[in-house]
């Protein structure tokens, strides 16, 4: 799995997800915003962890800029 998320990118997804996590804790956990919330949140944490996203797969996008993949 090539690495396809960089630094930069790494640093605003874990921005969106703290913002996701905190509006999920106001929304609720238990409604349906929250939940979509958490989800969102869980995802951009995953995707920034791994260094990989699918979507910018399928997009053919990338924003690492490192020499080793």
């Amino acid at each position: 799995m090539e690495k396809n998320v960089g630094s930069s990118d790494k640093l605003i997804r874990y921005g969106i997800a703290l913002v996701a996590l905190v509006a999920g804790y106001f929304l609720g956990f238990g409604s349906v915003g929250g939940v979509i919330a958490l989800v969102v949140a869980v995802l951009m944490v995953l995707t920034a962890t791994i260094n990989f996203c699918p979507i910018y797969r399928i997009f053919g996008l990338n924003t690492n800029r490192s020499k080793t993949h």
